[in-house]
């Protein structure tokens, strides 16, 4: 069983956060800059070994693609081009953002470290392991891929 990671795309960096090899615990990895995005996933697998990505989904109130998925189509297709042999699983990340704030704040964070945007990315990607690991579809795509 290798290591899920998750993705928090963004126009300017993506939030990081990947699994245990056992999956049992979500962590923060990091930040990167979208358009290293591709060769840090490279250098990661190649040091950790992913078994596959799960990538926020932003949705509106009603389920539909919300309005910054346009920037998360184009840097994910790159992905799936650049590293074709592994899978990529979508799932709503709904509300992320406001949890990842919420997180700091009962975390004790002050002002200041709550506006660091590249932390809220890397506190919403892990947030967003964490609830897909707790989800039906991840028991679903377990089941579905043997893993």
């Amino acid at each position: 069983m290798g290591r899920i990671l998750a993705i928090d795309y963004g126009r300017k960096r993506c939030g990081i956060a990947a699994t245990d090899p056992l999956r049992i615990i979500a962590s923060g990895v990091g930040t990167v800059p979208s358009a290293s995005l591709v060769d840090f996933i490279k250098k990661y697998r190649a040091e950790n070994g992913i078994d596959f990505i799960v990538v926020g989904e932003p949705r509106d109130m009603q389920g539909n693609p919300s309005e910054s998925t346009r920037f998360l189509v184009p840097g994910i297709k790159r992905l799936q081009k650049e590293i074709p042999d592994i899978d990529i699983v979508f799932f709503d990340e709904r509300f992320t953002s406001v949890l990842a704030h919420r997180s700091m704040l009962d975390g004790g964070l002050g002002r200041m470290a709550r506006r660091d945007k590249a932390l809220v990315d890397e506190i919403s990607a892990t947030i967003i392991l964490n609830d897909f690991l707790a989800s039906r579809q991840y028991q679903e795509y377990s089941n579905q891929n043997q893993i």
